[in-house]
């Protein structure tokens, strides 16, 4: 399974919680090449929506999420293209504090039309990162879904709310990635790894066994004179 934890979780809690699995941090904190699942890594040339067939696109960001707070609309701020440029991974987000009441997402550079929070989440970021993950991640991807093979992975975020439907808290893009995996290898989503026994436990699991066997073989031996199917 692929299981969804919060980045600032203590590390012996993580490995108590999840003893068998492979904790990978997909934050702008994480490694190569994980790091690159981060919003804010700069992979440049990100189309920004809407996306029209057959129309050739004229914006494009270093970032998703240089999309998503570069199109934003506040009471006395309008979008800010600059936000699309950034490769340093800092200085990216607006907040109310500085920009006062938002009004919503700017349906791109030269829309003239405003969406709000649920729309803008499904219309600008959920395509952006979409369009990342098949046109920029495709290899990365494909190691993530070689080690879920192999063991249940632990992805870690900032976020944790993977309901994309639950607009109180901010979406989790460790739970797009988890999403995206499970619909496109959906064998992915049945596949649950057994944890490892202590070497203690599996001892004396051994020796019941043994003692089992030992006490069901006299059985069949002392009341039939058939061959036993233990010898």
């Amino acid at each position: 399974m692929i299981y969804i934890e919060n980045k600032k979780m203590k590390e012996a809690t993580l490995l108590k919680k999840h003893p068998n699995s492979l904790i990978l941090d997909i934050t702008s904190k994480g490694k190569q090449p994980w790091v690159q699942f981060s919003p804010f890594y700069p992979h440049s040339n990100i189309p920004i929506p809407p996306y029209k067939k057959d129309v050739e696109q004229k914006y494009f960001s270093q970032t998703v999420e240089g999309i998503w707070q570069g199109l934003k609309v506040f009471e006395g701020e309008d979008i800010d293209c600059s936000k699309f440029e950034i490769k340093n991974m800092e200085g990216i987000k607006r907040t109310t504090r500085k920009f006062g009441k938002p009004l919503g997402h700017r349906y791109g550079v030269d829309g003239n039309k405003l969406l709000d929070y649920s729309t803008a989440r499904k219309e600008i970021y959920l395509r952006a990162y979409a369009w990342l993950l098949e046109n920029k991640l495709c290899d990365i991807v494909l190691e993530l879904k070689a080690l879920a093979e192999k063991q249940d992975l632990v992805l870690l975020d900032y976020n944790t709310n993977e309901d994309i439907e639950n607009y109180k808290k901010p979406i989790s893009h460790a739970g797009l990635v988890k999403r995206y995996l499970f619909k496109k290898y959906p064998e992915l989503a049945t596949l649950v790894f057994q944890r490892p026994e202590s070497k203690q436990k599996q001892k004396v699991k051994k020796t019941v066994t043994n003692k089992a066997i030992t006490s069901k073989k006299k059985k069949i031996q002392t009341s039939n004179n058939e061959p036993s199917l233990f010898n």
